[in-house]
C-alpha cells in the first residue's frame, strides 16, 4: 500500500479514507455522514450514512450483505437515482478488478484507530427482521418449503399491488420498441400475455392436452392455458398463499373441470403421461446437487414426444447464487448456473433440447415495470408490509434490473422434447415462425 493521504476532519471524510484504503480506489459516490460532513465527486449519487450503527454493521459484516442490511434498516440511504449509484459501484469494481489490495498490519491498525474515533466499535447489530432464517439441511423438503414461504407467502395483497392483472411474476416478452411502450402499465400486461402465449405455442397446446405447471406461482400460465387453449392443467406450488389464490381464480372463472391445484413439493408429484410440462423460473430453487433428479423428473412426467419448457435464470461460474443480498432476503438457497450447464443436465436426463431463446433484455424492462409500480404505490406498500420490507424490494428490483442489463444474470426459455423409443420427436415440421406470428395481439 502507498502512504495514505493526510486524514481530513468530518465523519464523511474519515469514512471515505477508510473505504478507499480498503478497496484501493476512489469512491464513485458522494458520502454524507450523520454530522453533516460530505465528500466525494460532485454530481455523483449521494450515499447518506445516518448513524454510527451502519459502520458497526459493516465492520462485523463487510461487503454486500452488510451494506444491504444497513440500507434496508435505513441506516444508509441513497439520494438521487439508486440505480445510478449501484451502476457506479459496479463500474468501479470492474475497473479495480476482483481482488482488493492486501492491507498491511499498519493499514489495519490505522483503520482500527479510525473506527474507534468514529464510534463504530461495538457489538454486532442484530440482523434485520426481514432477513431469512432457515434451518435444517440444504434442500430438504422442509427447508425448501420454508425458503419458498419466506418470499412467496409474503402477502397476496402485496403481489396484487406489485404485479399486473396477469399476476405473472416472471420475465415478460416485450414485442414493441422500448421508446414506444416501455413506460405504460398496458405494455407490461401485453408483455406478460405475450410470454404466456409464446410458452403455450412452444408447448404445442391444444384443447384437451394435459399440461403440468411446476411452480405455478399465482397461476398466470395455468389460467391462460386453460382459458385460451382449453388445456387440462395440473398446477403445482409449494406456497400456500399462491395455491389459495389460484384456487380462488379457478372458481371465479369456472375452470374447475380443467384445472387442478396441488400444494406440494415437485418431488412428490406422482404419475406421468403429461403432453406438456412447464416450469417457469422455478428451477433456480431446486439446488445444484438436486438438479439432475429434477431434470429426470421432467423427462419421466412427459409422454413420449411430449414437450418440456424450462424458463430459467442463469449466472456465471463465479456467482452461482443470487448474491449475498438475494440469498438472505429474497430467494434463500437458490442456485443458478451458466445456460450451457443447464442444457447439459436436461440432455443428460434424456430430453432433447430443440430451442433456446434468451430473454435477458426483456427482463430489464419487466423488472423496471415492477419497480415503477413499487415507487408509484410506495405508501400503500409500506402500509401493507412495512418500510423495511418495502426497502428490501426497492433494492431487489433496482439491483436485479441492473444485473440483467450488465449481463451478470441471464434468463432463457429452453424447449425440450422427450423422444420416443424410436427417436421420434413430434417436432419434424419447423414451427418457429408460427410461434411469433401476431404475438403482440395476444
Amino acid at each position: 500500500m502507498s502512504t495514505p493521504s493526510p486524514k481530513r476532519s468530518g465523519a464523511a471524510h474519515r469514512i471515505a479514507d477508510l473505504a478507499e484504503e480498503a478497496v484501493g480506489t476512489r469512491l464513485p459516490v458522494r458520502l454524507r455522514a450523520w454530522d453533516g460532513s460530505e465528500t466525494g465527486p460532485p454530481g455523483a449519487p449521494v450515499v447518506v450514512v445516518r448513524s454510527r450503527r451502519a459502520l458497526r454493521r459493516l465492520l462485523w459484516q463487510p461487503g454486500e450483505l452488510g451494506l444491504a442490511q444497513a440500507y434496508v434498516t435505513g441506516e444508509i440511504d441513497v439520494e438521487g437515482d439508486l440505480a445510478e449509484g449501484l451502476r457506479a459501484v459496479w463500474s468501479a469494481a470492474r475497473t479495480r478488478g476482483t481482488h482488493a489490495p492486501r492491507l498491511t498490519l499498519a493499514d489495519r491498525a490505522r483503520a482500527a484507530v479510525e473506527a474507534v474515533r468514529l464510534g463504530a466499535v461495538g457489538p454486532p447489530p442484530p440482523a434485520p427482521a426481514s432477513q431469512a432464517r432457515l434451518r435444517g439441511a440444504l434442500h430438504t423438503k422442509s427447508r425448501d418449503r420454508a425458503a419458498i414461504s419466506h418470499h412467496y407467502d409474503l402477502s397476496n395483497d402485496f403481489y396484487r399491488l406489485l404485479l399486473d392483472d396477469t399476476m405473472a411474476y416472471s420475465c415478460g416478452y416485450w414485442t414493441g420498441e422500448a421508446a414506444e411502450d416501455e413506460d405504460t402499465d398496458a405494455a407490461a400486461v401485453r408483455a406478460q400475455r405475450a410470454k404466456l402465449e409464446l410458452i403455450c405455442r412452444k408447448l404445442g397446446l391444444r384443447p384437451g392436452a394435459r399440461l403440468l405447471d411446476i411452480g405455478c406461482g399465482w397461476g398466470s400460465l395455468t389460467l391462460y392455458a386453460a382459458e385460451r387453449h382449453k388445456a387440462r392443467v395440473t398446477a403445482v406450488t409449494l406456497a400456500r398463499e399462491q395455491a389459495a389464490h389460484v384456487r380462488e381464480q379457478v372458481r371465479e372463472r369456472g375452470l374447475g373441470d380443467l384445472v387442478e391445484v396441488v400444494c406440494q413439493d415437485y418431488r412428490d408429484i406422482t404419475g406421468s403421461g403429461y403432453d406438456a410440462v412447464a416450469t417457469v423460473e422455478m428451477g433456480e430453487h431446486v439446488g445444484d446437487a438436486e438438479y439432475p433428479a429434477f431434470a429426470a423428473a421432467l423427462h419421466r412426467l412427459a409422454v413420449p414426444e411430449g414437450r418440456v419448457l424450462v424458463q430459467q435464470m442463469s449466472r456465471g461460474h463465479r456467482a452461482p447464487g443470487g448474491g449475498a443480498f438475494i440469498e438472505a432476503y429474497i430467494a434463500p438457497d437458490m442456485h443458478m448456473r451458466p445456460l450451457g450447464e443447464t442444457v447439459g443436465l436436461l440432455e443428460g436426463a434424456g430430453l432433447e433440447v430443440r430451442s433456446v431463446e434468451s430473454l435477458r433484455e426483456h427482463y430489464v424492462r419487466t423488472v423496471a415495470a415492477w419497480h415503477r409500480t413499487l415507487e408509484r404505490r410506495w405508501d400503500d406498500v409500506v402500509r401493507l408490509v412495512g418500510e423495511e420490507v418495502a426497502r428490501v424490494w426497492r433494492l431487489y428490483l433496482v439491483g436485479g434490473a441492473l444485473a440483467f442489463e450488465e449481463r451478470r444474470m441471464g434468463v432463457d426459455q429452453i424447449l425440450c422434447v422427450r423422444p420416443s423409443d424410436t427417436g421420434a420427436s413430434g417436432l419434424a415440421r419447423p414451427e418457429g415462425a408460427d410461434w411469433y406470428r401476431g404475438l403482440e395481439q395476444s
